[in-house]
């Protein structure tokens, strides 16, 4: 007895032994970039200033986090309740949203079918007629009677290589796919509200000048036109500036077009229809330029891209699936059983004397599949191959994404300081032009010349402003939107 009992304990411990073997490749995320910089010169320490509130220089720190809420540094309330509001009504983090429900309970049910037994419990009647010839006695009379069941019975499927564990561990990754897909519309979200609400701000500064351009050359019209009646101009003068007028004031449809657009596509993102007369507008003068902007090392920033994060997932997948293809080669081990009760009375059920039970196995070993296992198993080591590739080119994107905004808001920073200049210095010799005027220096239509020339630089310097707001955003977007210091993360990722 002694001897049996050990023969059996050693039985169960080499199948528990077999059980934790999982075929296939372990995986493990990748390493982080070698590289330390983003840009191929020196990353600058800060941008240049110029004067003005959205002039000021920003500095550029490693050792400043993003926050969660990234958009609230422009210190704008509209902004601040705009983005909250399509975070929580978009139609498309809700989709986002819901697909991850979806794919956490596929996870969850899986998981049970695969790794636990199976217990079902079954009841049948049913009439039957056995003729004589059953017995070898043709001429004897049928039998007819009527048998009852009701039993439990357990399969379960022994996951010898790990085939269960595997597809499992594929689940799961999906599951982190779809969360990490979620982060990545958040994150888009709210850059894309910012951004158009940015780009809404300059088309009012567009259209406002534009404006301004045109009834400056109404004006410069009336005088050349006034000239052409005393003789002192010729009709060519007057019909050039009769273009001009024109050619400004087509620009004023394509700006408004725009603006109405923007303006449009704003209420959606939000969840708004277009016509919902409480979207707020915005204006350049209501946002703030932040001073003081984060900028993530490259070993960290692969682990704060939500993309990225979702590439990684997705090679954790296919790992899985190649570990399923595998495990699919090796032998498999079912095992079934049921107990309960066999009556050809209903209420003989349960008995004494009714009780049957059975118990049973089968293995499975492939043989011969035409090809079928080893080509899928193939097939899954191309798919690893490709994820493994979309992973690095994920990791190039942010790389360039982060290196293209640097320069661009070092560029923007150039960009608006020289506009700024420009503006300065038309308003200066506007200010001249008008005083000459005043005291008979210079024609009317050099002051109107004069006027148009400072509208042009205030049109471009209210277009460099934008640019830096927008690639502003533009950077918390590349860095990954700060999700990892929102306050529900850790109980996102524990769902």
């Amino acid at each position: 007895m002694k001897r049996s009992t050990r023969g059996s304990s050693l039985a169960l411990l080499a199948a528990a032994a077999v059980s934790a073997c999982a075929v296939g490749p372990d995986f493990h995320s990748p390493a982080a970039p070698a590289t330390a910089h983003y840009t191929r010169g020196p990353e600058p320490a800060q941008t240049v200033s110029s004067a003005g509130t959205s002039g000021a220089a920003q500095a550029f720190s490693t050792e400043r986090d993003i926050p969660a809420e990234w958009w609230t540094l422009f210190h704008s309330s509209a902004l601040d309740e705009l983005v909250r509001q399509a975070l929580a009504d978009s139609p498309t983090v809700q989709a986002a949203r819901a697909t991850l429900a979806s794919s956490v309970e596929t996870y969850k049910a899986e998981r049970g079918g695969l790794l636990l037994p199976a217990v079902d419990g079954t009841a049948s009647a049913t009439r039957e007629r056995v003729p004589g010839a059953v017995f070898g006695q043709p001429s004897a009379p049928a039998f007819i009677y009527n048998l009852f069941d009701a039993s439990v019975g357990v399969t379960y499927r022994l996951d010898l290589f790990g085939a269960s564990r595997r597809q499992i561990e594929a689940l799961h990754a999906q599951a982190d796919y779809e969360r990490w897909e979620l982060e990545a519309a958040y994150l888009a979200l709210s850059a894309n509200v910012v951004t158009t609400a940015v780009n809404i701000a300059s088309l009012h500064a567009q259209i406002g000048v534009v404006s301004e351009i045109a009834a400056s050359q109404r004006d410069q019209l009336k005088v050349v036109q006034r000239q052409f009646d005393a003789g002192a101009t010729s009709r060519s003068d007057v019909l050039a500036q009769q273009t001009q007028v024109a050619v400004t004031e087509s620009q004023l449809p394509a700006l408004e077009k725009q603006l109405a657009q923007a303006q449009h596509r704003l209420a959606v993102l939000a969840g708004r229809t277009p016509d919902d007369p409480q979207l707020p507008d915005f204006t350049l003068e209501q946002l703030t330029l932040p001073a003081e902007l984060p900028l993530s090392v490259p070993a960290k920033l692969v682990h704060q891209r939500p993309d990225v994060q979702a590439a990684e997932a997705l090679l954790h997948e296919s790992t899985a699936q190649l570990g399923v293809a595998t495990a699919n080669l090796y032998p498999q081990l079912n095992l079934t059983g049921s107990i309960g009760s066999e009556t050809i009375q209903a209420s003989d059920l349960f008995k004494s004397g009714s009780a049957a039970w059975n118990i049973g196995g089968s293995l499975t070993q492939p043989l011969f599949h035409g090809g079928e296992l080893l080509g899928l198993r193939r097939a899954a080591r191309a798919d690893l191959d490709r994820a493994t590739a979309q992973y690095r080119e994920a990791v190039l994107a942010a790389l360039q994404d982060v290196a293209d905004t640097l320069r661009a808001l070092e560029a923007d920073a150039r960009t608006l300081r020289a506009d700024t200049t420009a503006e300065d210095d038309a308003r200066d010799t506007l200010a001249i032009t008008r005083l000459q005027y005043k005291y008979g220096g210079v024609s009317y239509l050099a002051l109107l010349t004069a006027q148009r020339v400072y509208l042009d630089a205030r049109e471009s310097r209210a277009l460099a402003e934008a640019a830096r707001y927008a690639d502003t955003a533009a950077l918390f977007q590349a860095l990954g939107g700060g999700w990892w210091n929102r306050p529900d993360n850790a109980k996102e990722t524990r769902q």
